[in-house]
């Protein structure tokens, strides 16, 4: 089974989603579950978890809900206020929910740099194993040295970095990431996504040649036990269609063996999000 770990829907408008930038106007659209429904098929990909892309609990729902009513949607990571002091019982609320599989925060998003250390925040991460929850870390490459201790507070935790931390691949910057980023592996609660490499590319100029050294690293740190595929769209199209994206990570995992390519594109991702 063929799994995308991390795509978003969404009903744009300019107030929701404010980071949607010039450069990137041409996913200033809705999308839905019939659009992603279509790309998966003729991309040979079987179902899909769809990720938060607004912090609300409104979000959290509305993905349910489409969950819900479509069986190739196989999960559901949401948004919930970990910080808050009632986090407990937004947590309770969802306990039956059995395609909510993980929450997220936009932790990239914080001004301070070292908010996922934040004690209200760690608390309500430490409440997340008890409802069978796992937690994925959207952060960028500065964020690393900070998640490492935030990781190691919580080593029971399953947690699944997206956007392989975000290097800076559009400045051909990598030393620094490839140690934080093996430092972090080193951790066997953590498991990485193979996603949203092109829009930190350049969007225009990107070739597969110019991002593989950025996958053999996570491959590297990783290995398939714990690398998993995912399409980051529609935000990866503002660099290329879903096609190419999954022909490009095809590419790069077209030497390993049939088994590793079996966990980095559906095993890895069933087994982490409990599917």
């Amino acid at each position: 089974m063929t799994i995308d770990s991390h795509h978003h829907f969404w009903h744009y408008t300019t107030a929701d989603y404010g980071w949607i930038d010039d450069e990137m106007k041409i996913i200033r659209r809705d999308f839905l579950p019939a659009d992603l429904k279509a790309t998966l098929a003729a991309a040979k990909v079987d179902g899909a978890i769809s990720v938060q892309a607004r912090q609300s609990l409104e979000e959290t729902d509305w993905l349910l809900s489409l969950a819900d009513e479509h069986e190739f949607l196989r999960g559901v990571v949401g948004w919930v206020p970990l910080a808050s002091a009632d986090v407990e019982s937004h947590l309770q609320r969802y306990a039956s929910r059995k395609k909510l599989r993980g929450v997220r925060h936009v932790v990239q998003g914080e001004p301070d740099d070292r908010f996922i250390l934040g004690d209200a925040f760690n608390r309500g991460i430490s409440l997340l194993k008890k409802f069978g929850l796992r937690y994925d870390i959207l952060i960028l490459e500065k964020h690393l040295p900070p998640t490492i201790e935030f990781v190691d507070r919580h080593p029971q935790q399953v947690f699944i970095v997206d956007h392989i931390a975000k290097p800076r691949i559009r400045a051909v910057e990598i030393a620094d990431w490839r140690r934080d980023i093996t430092e972090l592996a080193k951790r066997p609660n953590v498991y990485c996504k193979v996603s949203g490499m092109v829009t930190e590319a350049d969007y225009r100029e990107w070739t597969p040649a110019t991002l593989q050294p950025y996958f053999d690293v996570v491959l590297n740190a990783f290995t398939p036990q714990r690398l998993m595929y995912g399409s980051d769209w529609p935000v990866c199209l503002v660099a290329c269609g879903y096609q190419k994206w999954i022909d490009t990570v095809r590419g790069w995992t077209a030497p390993l063996s049939a088994a590793e390519q079996a966990r980095i594109f559906g095993q890895t991702a069933i087994e982490a999000y409990g599917l």
